[in-house]
């Protein structure tokens, strides 16, 4: 047999990956049914960096999720006929429109958000509250290394700031 041989730590960490990444989609769209039953899964994230970073122009959002402005400009409408954000002109630019969460987008997320950390802290129970900052630790790594070989993609660092 020749060739590269087979790794079994990255066999095994692909696996446990793709069921994890399964799941996490599978849970996006139940989470954002839960925020509003004709939310978009995809949607949950723009509603959390809203929360977590306040108001933002539609282009820094389509940059920090990683998306094009049409994709954005189609989310944010939606979110909007929902009634969950709201668009206002930037008073820095004129041309511009901050996003913001309305007071019932803020209230809904809060809810689904803290029904989900509710949801982990009973799953991981168990486990030793190092072990749970240890497996955040290494999701931090992971995913700043994936985020420092995408082209084009602000650091989170960058973003977060």
């Amino acid at each position: 047999m020749g060739g590269i041989g087979v790794d079994h730590a990255f066999l095994a960490l692909e696996r446990e990956l793709a069921v994890f990444l399964r799941r996490a989609r599978a849970s996006s769209g139940e989470l954002a049914r839960e925020v509003h039953p004709d939310l978009e899964s995809a949607a949950y994230g723009l509603l959390m960096r809203l929360e977590d970073a306040g108001e933002q122009r539609a282009t820094d959002l389509a940059a920090y999720i990683g998306v094009g402005k049409a994709t954005m400009s189609r989310q944010l409408r939606a979110l909007e006929g929902l009634g969950l954000v709201t668009r206002a002109p930037d008073p820095a630019d004129g041309r511009a429109f901050l996003v913001q969460l309305t007071d019932e987008g803020r209230a809904r997320f809060r809810r689904v958000r803290g029904a989900r950390r509710a949801r982990y802290a009973r799953r991981l129970a168990a486990w030793e509250r190092s072990e749970v900052a240890e497996l955040a630790r290494l999701l931090h790594r992971l995913n700043s290394t994936q985020e420092a070989d995408e082209p084009g993609q602000a650091s989170r660092a960058e973003r977060d700031q």
